[in-house]
């Protein structure tokens, strides 16, 4: 069982995230568009949790990132040291991360094997996982014109539970244009957001 935030606040003066997701889905880029600077090596695979801090608009951020599974191995395929990092993560954050940021990236299909497989990792850290947790679109700049709402839509079955599954939030970055800091700002927004509601 995993420790969450839990409390009510409109603007925190510090923020504590977990990336969770699949390999190659884009999460320590993800970090370091979040953090705006490079402190997540994006080249070299980690077997485990990686935690940075730094200042993001006035706050005091950290951000964990859990390693990532294969994205069509369900939880039984996946080593013991991965799913115990998984597991970890959320304690890097005492007491507990206000928020966790599924990572998927856009141009990548969400079949059912990949979206089972989605669930059985999130739910190593409890069946509460979902409500602490925003969808992160990566790979932003893959959706041209197409609206995440479009995109969502066409997507079938599979990406929508998902996204039903974290209580409709989600997010979209583009980590080409990591100098957009409006899309971390509006980022920052929807955690808090959905802490007011927990």
């Amino acid at each position: 069982m995993c420790t969450l935030y839990s409390g009510k606040s409109h603007h925190l003066s510090e923020l504590k995230i977990v990336l969770l997701g699949y390999r190659r889905a884009g999460k320590r880029s993800s970090g370091n568009t979040i953090l705006g600077r490079e402190e997540f090596d994006t080249v070299w695979r980690t077997a485990q949790c990686v935690k940075r801090q730094g200042q993001v608009a006035g706050r005091q951020v950290t951000v964990v990132e859990a390693p990532g599974w294969w994205k069509n191995y369900q939880l039984e395929k996946t080593p013991e040291l991965t799913k115990n990092e998984i597991e970890l993560s959320v304690s890097l954050c005492p007491p507990g991360p206000h928020a966790l940021l599924l990572v998927i990236s856009v141009d990548n299909p969400l079949t059912e094997t990949h979206r089972k497989s989605v669930q059985e990792h999130l739910e190593l850290l409890s069946e509460r996982v979902w409500r602490h947790t925003i969808l992160m679109f990566t790979w932003g700049d893959w959706l041209g014109d197409t609206s995440i709402e479009q995109h969502i839509e066409s997507e079938g079955e599979s990406l929508q539970w998902l996204v039903e599954k974290c209580g409709n939030r989600y997010h979209v970055l583009n980590n080409q244009k990591r100098e957009n800091h409006m899309q971390v700002t509006q980022l920052m927004e929807k955690i808090e957001e959905m802490l007011t509601m927990i």
